[in-house]
């Protein structure tokens, strides 16, 4: 996601504090904004994790995706 959205949603957010609120488009433009962000933080969370290994008493390295089969 680009700055440029997270500057939206930030925008959207501090407009939503304020007495005229929201109209229903921006209401709208900000939940496709945050479902976006939502998902693109899910994926490289998922990233990072698929590329995390743990050493076990052995010294052994596991992927950590290999110990979730287990």
């Amino acid at each position: 996601m680009d700055q440029k959205k997270i500057d939206r949603i930030n925008e959207l957010s501090r407009k939503a504090k304020t007495p005229e609120g929201l109209t229903e488009q921006e209401k709208q433009e900000r939940e496709v904004l945050r479902r976006e962000y939502i998902d693109s933080f899910k994926r490289s969370l998922v990233g990072h994790l698929d590329n995390t290994y743990i050493v076990d008493e052995n010294g052994n390295k596991v992927a950590l995706k290999d110990r979730k089969k287990k």
